[in-house]
């Protein structure tokens, strides 16, 4: 079996969800790496803890990475400057099927605010498990977004 890593960073608005999420990624079999923040702090800011994941993710091909905050949107933006990265804010099961499915995204990034836990876990495991599906069209585009990013 490869080993696959899962680096996870949250904000103060994620961390609760952040520390709730861990158990349940170990049991799933995944290598964590907690990037921060390690402990509450309600005056941290999201970019820090989008930038250290984003970063991480970029240079280990074969891993992914976790993302909250409030919203899950600030983090997300804060991820997706970082070449390589496909930071994806996936809402519900759908959302993290497509992402990874047709986008190939590699940065989940959630609500930490109004989204149940199980709802929740039931995103990161589709996330997770879902491969990319390899088509034309989808690596047309994917390469299209590199452009970009030159």
């Amino acid at each position: 079996m490869v080993e696959i890593k899962v680096y996870i960073g949250s904000d103060h608005a994620g961390f609760e969800l952040k520390e709730k999420l861990k158990p349940f990624l170990k049991k799933l079999k995944y290598t964590l790496v907690d990037l921060g923040a390690k402990t509450y702090n309600k005056l941290d800011d999201y970019p820090i803890y989008g930038e250290k994941v984003a970063k991480a993710v970029s240079k280990d091909k074969r891993s992914f990475g976790i993302l909250i905050c409030g919203s899950g949107q600030g983090i997300c933006i804060a991820a997706n400057k970082v070449n390589g990265i496909r930071a994806a804010l996936c809402e519900n099961v759908k959302d993290a099927f497509t992402s990874r499915n047709d986008d190939n995204a590699n940065v989940l990034c959630l609500q930490g605010k109004g989204t149940s836990l199980t709802k929740t876990k039931s995103i990161v495991k589709k996330f997770l498990e879902t491969e990319f599906s390899d088509e034309e069209r989808h690596n047309r585009r994917i390469n299209e977004i590199k452009k970009i990013e030159k």
